[in-house]
């Protein structure tokens, strides 16, 4: 048999009150028609509380039941002129009134001459009981709370008084769990002081960075109410270590480099200082290099450490015969600023020797420099709405374990947003520079060449590029590529695309000549972020369309 089917009639037309009604009462089950006959009365009953859930006091309910083995139940409800708010008294009361986090509700329909709905009653009563929760009101009580209903004068009185008691206070801090840590660093972990003002996102906070460390494999944090002292809550962590060691490999494929691969080992912990180690190798056809890091945790340790690296690449430059070997080494200090920006402040030692066309030297440059880079974006892997900014500048002086004088400067900006929820609009600009006497001693990783499927679109890989006399490519002293790009939803996690890429790497300034491409292409949002896949075409050049393939997040 199947279930007996509601049928809710409202006149005049109102769909808020039809789907309460249809969601008090809910299911009728497998009833049969005399079975429904003898539970119309329930239905009617549960059909008026519904009604006056919403104020309407004065509803006329009827029903009747038909059909034959699928029974139907038809509910006609006239619900008549609504009961009106008179009074509405909503007020919180001590140290929380002075506190201007703690928002005392203010719902357009809690206002006088408004209709009266209980659930907004409800909720007001909740969204202050959440508040108290969330900042540490632990104390707090309703004073009064009171719906009084008039149903013959048509009025109800509202009055909610609530007495916030005094606000709790987070204490000391423990640790337990099978930690190997000092206390010392466990406690540099947390971002707040005993006797800091609770707040549940701060301890949310908490958790989060111990959770980042990658120290640990499981995080349980204890903050409770019945266990404070004067007001003072106690806060105890347990902690249980993640595994010491690591290894991972990954596999992918661009047009820029073709297939690659990479290989990542890591100590995550070496010691109780929190030390970390580590290598990573990287493989494709134009370019190998591998690298060692060691970080030591600084000052807050969960966003700031000092990192010694070290690393050696060769790279097969611009599809030509010219190539780079690259030795690096030196400390890198990392530190995330209040503002939000991230800086890396660094003193690197490189050796490179290199083949460009003709022209082979070998380099040495003993290079302090700094960078900043800056994040806002409303997803980590698929933003709909924000930006990227990234600085960098470092610098050579001829005679202080360097063979020439260099300043050598790189900046990116990138914004995304999205209109009328499928339109997205992104834009890209790239600019560097370098400023050096003699150009000739400027080594290739630091020379500048532009094309590909992160430059401009419709010229391959490093191929934007001034040449020698014999037509190599050489690399530039700028470097300049924008990009302009629209893309339409067409379902889910498919987009398509359209675009108009310009730049160039040239040795003067003087009236550069830029590179064009434009084309159209299609992404597809993965859970590791959205797969470009374009067709561009180079304006500029002979060459035809060419295909691009890349991966990764857009900003």
């Amino acid at each position: 048999m199947a279930d007996a089917v509601l049928e809710v009639r409202v006149s005049p037309a109102n769909n808020a009150l039809r789907s309460n009604i249809e969601g008090y009462i809910g299911s009728l089950g497998d009833r049969n028609l005399a079975a429904l006959e003898r539970y119309t009365s329930t239905v009617e009953r549960q059909a008026e509380q519904a009604s006056q859930a919403l104020g309407f006091y004065h509803a006329r309910i009827s029903s009747r039941v038909t059909g034959g083995d699928n029974a139907r139940l038809v509910l006609n409800v006239e619900p008549g002129e609504p009961v009106k708010l008179r009074n509405v008294t909503i007020r919180v009361e001590g140290p929380a009134a002075s506190f201007k986090s703690f928002q005392t509700p203010r719902s357009r329909t809690l206002r006088p001459g408004q209709p009266l709905n209980h659930g907004e009653y409800e909720g007001a009563k909740r969204a202050i009981e959440a508040q108290a929760s969330r900042y540490g009101y632990f104390s707090g009580r309703f004073t009064q709370q009171r719906l009084v209903v008039d149903p013959a004068g048509g009025v109800a009185d509202i009055e909610i008084v609530y007495d916030s008691g005094p606000r709790y206070l987070l204490g000391d801090v423990s640790f337990s769990g099978d930690s190997i840590f000092d206390d010392e660093l466990l406690h540099r972990m947390v971002p707040f002081e005993p006797g800091t003002p609770y707040d549940s996102e701060i301890i949310a906070e908490l958790y989060r960075d111990l959770q980042s460390s990658g120290y640990f494999e499981s995080i349980r944090v204890d903050v409770t109410p019945t266990s404070a002292q004067n007001q003072r809550l106690p806060v105890d962590i347990r902690l249980a270590m993640r595994k010491p060691r690591s290894f991972d490999l990954g596999l992918g494929y661009s047009t820029d480099v073709g297939p690659r691969g990479r290989a990542g080992w890591t100590r995550h912990w070496a010691n109780s200082k929190g030390h970390s180690y580590g290598a990573e190798m990287e493989l494709s056809a134009p370019r190998q290099n591998v690298g060692l890091w060691y970080d030591i945790p600084l000052d807050p340790p969960i966003t700031d450490k000092l990192r010694w690296a070290g690393g050696y690449q060769y790279e097969e430059l611009a599809n030509t015969d010219s190539l780079s070997k690259l030795l690096t080494f030196g400390p890198e200090w990392h530190s995330e600023l209040p503002s939000g920006w991230t800086r890396v402040l660094s003193l690197k030692w490189q050796r490179e020797e290199y083949r460009l066309g003709d022209d082979s030297g070998l380099s040495t440059l003993l290079m302090p420099g700094a960078s900043y880079s800056y994040l806002k974006s409303d997803n980590k892997l698929d933003p709909r709405n924000g930006y990227r900014l990234q600085f960098a500048v470092s610098a050579a002086k001829e005679g202080l374990l360097s063979d020439t004088d260099l300043i050598h400067g790189e900046a990116t900006i990138k914004g995304l947003t999205t209109l009328w929820g499928r339109h997205r609009f992104l834009a890209r600009g790239q600019f560097g520079g370098n400023f050096s006497g003699e150009y000739r001693s400027v080594p290739p990783s630091l020379r500048f060449f532009a094309g590909g499927d992160q430059s401009v679109r419709g010229y391959d890989y490093q191929t934007l590029s001034p040449e020698n006399s014999d037509g190599d490519r050489i690399g530039g002293r700028y470097m300049v590529a924008g990009s302009l790009e629209y893309q339409y939803s067409i379902a889910e996690k498919w987009r398509i695309a359209t675009f108009v890429d310009q730049g160039n790497s040239f040795n003067s300034l003087d009236l550069p000549s830029l590179k064009t491409g434009v084309g159209l292409g299609v992404r597809w949002v993965s859970p590791v972020g959205p797969i470009r896949l374009d067709l561009a075409h180079a304006l500029d050049d002979d060459g035809g369309v060419r295909l691009h393939f890349s991966m990764g997040p857009e900003l």
